[in-house]
């Protein structure tokens, strides 16, 4: 697939004209990150925005005991947007790769210069950067406020919402996770995801199959945050 075909179907650019588009596309250059690669690190300088073409990478923060994962993103997720539209340009938080990825990425300067051309991706910029900031604050009360069964349980809520996928038994969380990557999502350790895991196993609520795990029944993991 060319950059032109495939920012053609990337919401910030539909609303561009195909000329605009035929000279935007070369702009993007392309880069292949092996699986566990860090595309950048939290407090390195910023100068580019990045698409993800294919793979899979996570937004984190290292607290120096452990990794904090804040998102994971996958095909057609966009990141790295905040260095490069703030004055400083230094990395918020790190990213890497979960799986061999494949990018697209546009230098600051080129970024700025088509914001100024096209307003209306500013807007969609925005959009996604409040929306983002409203799931970070989730995050947070998460943290904060909910016992360990119910963290668990709401993450793989949210996972559904981005990465499902509907099958007969159930919906599957599209995502090779390991108990240690859930526990980092979560703020708890791997034996404790274990065993929440396991017990969710152990009512038919779930099943995990080559680390995706399968939500067969929405309804009761739903009452289960509810009544938490």
């Amino acid at each position: 697939m060319t950059e032109q075909h495939f920012l053609r179907h990337f919401p910030f650019f539909q609303d561009l004209e195909d000329e605009d588009l035929a000279k935007l596309a070369p702009l993007f250059l392309t880069r292949t990150y092996e699986k566990g690669t860090n595309i950048f690190r939290e407090g390195q300088a910023g100068e580019e925005l990045y698409i993800i073409k294919s793979g899979v990478v996570k937004i984190y923060r290292d607290d120096e005991v452990r990794d904090i994962i804040l998102a994971i993103f996958r095909d057609g997720d966009f990141f790295g947007e905040m260095a490069v539209l703030e004055n400083e340009q230094v990395r918020s938080a790190s990213a890497k790769t979960m799986e061999k990825t494949v990018v697209y990425y546009l230098t600051r300067r080129d970024f700025v210069a088509l914001l100024e051309q096209n307003p209306k991706i500013s807007w969609r910029i925005l959009e996604t950067a409040l929306d983002r900031l409203r799931k970070a604050n989730e995050l947070i009360t998460d943290l904060t406020l909910l016992d360990v069964r119910t963290r668990i349980i709401k993450m793989m809520l949210r996972l559904t919402e981005k990465h499902g996928v509907m099958q007969k038994s159930g919906i599957l969380i599209d995502l090779k996770l390991t108990h240690q990557q859930i526990a980092d999502m979560t703020g708890t350790v791997r034996e404790t995801v274990t065993k929440v895991l396991l017990d969710l196993q152990n009512q038919d609520f779930i099943q995990i199959k080559k680390k995706k795990i399968l939500i067969c029944n929405l309804a009761e993991i739903e009452r289960l945050v509810e009544t938490s």
